[in-house]
C-alpha cells in the first residue's frame, strides 16, 4: 500500500472514512477483498506470495493499514511486512500491546508504518523510528515516508477528501484515488531513486508495464460499528479489472 488518506472524526456519526491505494509489481499475485475462510471475521485483499495483507479489517471493529518506508538500500527484512496488518486483525492483542509488539520486533522487517485501530482508538507505528503516536482528530495521508510527509500527491488528496467530507459517497472517495498527473520535477520528493521512477510514483493513481496501482480500496465506518468497504482492482496500465463492494 503506498497512499492512504483518512478522515479521523471521534463522536462523528462516520467516525472513520478510508481511501488508500495500493501499489505494487503487478507480477506479483494477489487476492482481491474477501472474507479470509481462515480468519473469520477478517476481510481484506491477501498477497498470495507472502500470504499477509496491505488493508484490512477485523472482528470487534479492528482496522490495520500498512505501507513500505521507501529507503533504497535499506536491509531485506528477515519477515514479511504484510504479516502484521494480518495478525492484528486476526489476533487478540490489544492495540497497546500490539505496539508494544512491534516496538520490539519491528526490526526483523524492513521499513514501515502501520495504522491499527477499533472503534475508540487510532494509531499510527513508523518502524524506523520506533514510535507509536495517537492520530488526532483531522484529515490525514500517509504514503511511504512519515505520516503526514507534504509530498504532493498526498497534499492532493488529503485535499480531495476534505471536500468529499460532507457527502462521502463510496464512488467519489474512489474517483479521488483516480488522479493520474505526476508531480511537477520541481516539487518531486528525493528518496534515493530515479528521477524517472520518482516522477512515476509522484501521481496517486500509478499505470506502467511492470508496476502500479493494483487496488483502491474505500472504508467507511459508522458510529454503530457498521462498515462498508468497496474496492477497484487494476491490471497492467492501469487496465480497470473489476470491484466488489462488502458491508459487515
Amino acid at each position: 500500500m503506498c497512499l492512504i488518506v483518512l478522515a479521523w472524526r471521534p463522536g462523528h456519526p462516520q467516525p472513520l472514512l478510508v481511501a488508500a491505494n495500493r501499489d505494487e509489481f503487478y507480477a506479483r499475485p494477489s487476492q482481491p477483498l474477501a472474507e479470509w475462510p481462515d480468519a473469520p471475521g477478517v476481510i481484506a485483499g491477501r498477497d498470495l506470495q507472502a500470504g499477509g495483507t496491505w488493508l484490512g479489517v477485523g472482528p470487534n471493529g479492528r482496522f490495520a493499514a500498512l505501507t513500505n518506508i521507501r529507503a533504497p538500500g535499506q536491509p531485506e527484512g528477515a519477515r514479511s511486512r504484510g504479516e502484521l496488518p494480518q495478525a492484528f486483525l486476526g489476533g487478540s492483542l490489544t492495540i497497546a500491546e500490539f505496539l508494544q509488539y512491534l516496538t520490539e520486533q519491528s526490526h526483523h522487517y524492513s521499513g514501515f508504518n502501520l495504522l491499527l485501530g477499533d472503534q475508540q482508538q487510532l494509531w499510527h507505528f513508523n518502524s524506523r523510528q520506533r514510535r507509536a503516536t495517537a492520530v488526532a482528530a483531522g484529515v490525514h495521508g500517509l504514503s511511504n515516508a512519515d505520516l503526514n510527509t507534504p509530498w504532493p500527491k498526498l497534499q492532493w488528496t488529503k485535499q480531495a477528501l476534505h471536500d468529499a467530507l460532507q457527502a462521502p459517497q463510496p464512488q467519489a472517495l474512489l474517483e479521488l484515488l483516480a488522479n493520474p498527473t505526476p508531480a511537477a520535477d520541481a516539487d518531486l520528493p528525493h528518496t534515493g531513486v530515479d528521477p524517472a521512477v520518482e516522477r512515476l510514483l509522484s501521481s496517486t493513481f500509478i499505470a506502467s508495464p511492470t508496476y502500479g496501482t493494483r487496488a483502491s480500496t474505500v472504508l467507511i465506518v459508522n458510529a454503530d460499528g457498521s462498515r462498508l468497504l468497496h474496492e477497484r482492482s487494476f491490471g497492467i496500465n492501469g487496465v480497470y479489472l473489476g470491484e466488489v463492494q462488502l458491508r459487515c
